[in-house]
């Protein structure tokens, strides 16, 4: 059988090519403990797709004052609001994928694919998920002035006086704005939607009475309802904050399931480095479970989550058709 050619390779080829591969993943090891080992070779931009003072912002601020200690680096937080934080997660989206730059986002991330025809990046496919951090329940507020005391109160104001009523919420589409709408739906009352940049923003209208009426979440709004400033009618979570006892939700009011919250989830753009990503996963988790940080972020209004990448691809999974079938079922159009 001399002059014919095997169609099986030889034993040495198996063997030589064995080796090469045998190499190459230990090659590809070794790059990704480097990869984590030099990390961070500069400062780390945290974007945040909303206005200074939200919830978003505050949990960024807090999570990577402590992050920049851990990795023994600096952590820059960069504020890109717009498009209901479309403009801040496009950015991020589209970023080198070398963990140097980051993303912390709200609900929005998870709400936008529903709400508007073109967005600027796949909420499945354009991000490495680091952690789920935290979530807040929404509050509903208005004016300490403006004599409304209950969520009754508001109702009957709403309609004898149709017109009148204007609630600020963070922006289109976020679940503030969506439990304005819902709350608009159970109540059957008329409010005009005003809809800001950010918490921040929509705070400070209700507290210069530009509107009578907010929808937010609840860190932002925290320290003026403690001051007296604004009166929170009913949180919109499972059970009454801890330290808000003669707030109700809105469930025992008699309003069944009305309950909406604002997650706080931490995002790398895809392809980053696993090994990146492993380690600010861990070192993320670490820090929201220690218990000075865990009652801070508590104080200031957070559940602390503290779930690692597949607690936030879950959610991920979960709410953007959750979303997406609250829009439609509300009669938001896409935009």
């Amino acid at each position: 059988m001399t002059g014919r050619r095997s169609a099986y390779p030889s034993r040495r080829a198996v063997l030589s090519a064995g080796g090469a591969l045998a190499a190459a993943v230990a090659t590809a090891g070794l790059a990704s403990q480097a990869d984590a080992a030099d990390y961070p070779e500069r400062p780390v931009k945290i974007i945040v797709p909303f206005a200074p003072g939200g919830p978003t912002d505050i949990m960024a601020r807090i999570l990577g004052t402590h992050l920049g200690e851990a990795l023994k680096g600096t952590i820059v937080i960069e504020n890109r609001p717009g498009g209901g934080g479309n403009i801040g997660i496009g950015i991020a989206a589209h970023a080198e994928p070398d963990g140097h730059t980051l993303l912390i986002t709200s609900s929005a991330y998870v709400v936008n694919p529903g709400l508007y025809a073109k967005i600027p990046y796949d909420p499945f496919k354009d991000f490495a998920a680091i952690a789920e951090l935290g979530t807040s329940p929404n509050v509903i507020l208005v004016n300490a002035k403006l004599g409304i005391n209950s969520v009754a109160d508001l109702i009957a104001r709403a309609k004898a006086h149709p017109d009148e009523l204007n609630y600020a919420s963070p922006g289109l589409g976020t679940t503030p704005h969506l439990s304005g709408e819902l709350f608009k739906i159970v109540g059957n009352v008329e409010m005009t939607h005003v809809p800001f940049s950010g918490a921040g923003p929509a705070i400070q209208a209700l507290l210069s009475e530009t509107t009578q009426v907010a929808f937010a979440a609840l860190p932002p709004a925290h320290p003026h309802i403690e001051s007296g400033a604004l009166k929170a009618l009913a949180v919109t979570g499972p059970h009454r904050w801890f330290d808000l006892p003669d707030v109700p939700t809105m469930i025992e009011l008699g309003y069944a399931d009305f309950i909406t919250d604002t997650f706080q989830g931490f995002l790398a753009p895809a392809n980053t480095p696993m090994s990146i990503v492993e380690r600010l996963s861990t070192k993320s988790i670490e820090i929201l479970k220690t218990p000075g940080i865990a009652e801070q972020l508590r104080n200031d209004g957070f559940e602390v989550l503290a779930n690692g990448p597949d607690g936030m691809r879950k959610r991920i999974a979960d709410e953007v058709p959750k979303w997406r079938d609250v829009i439609m079922k509300a009669g938001i159009k896409p935009v």
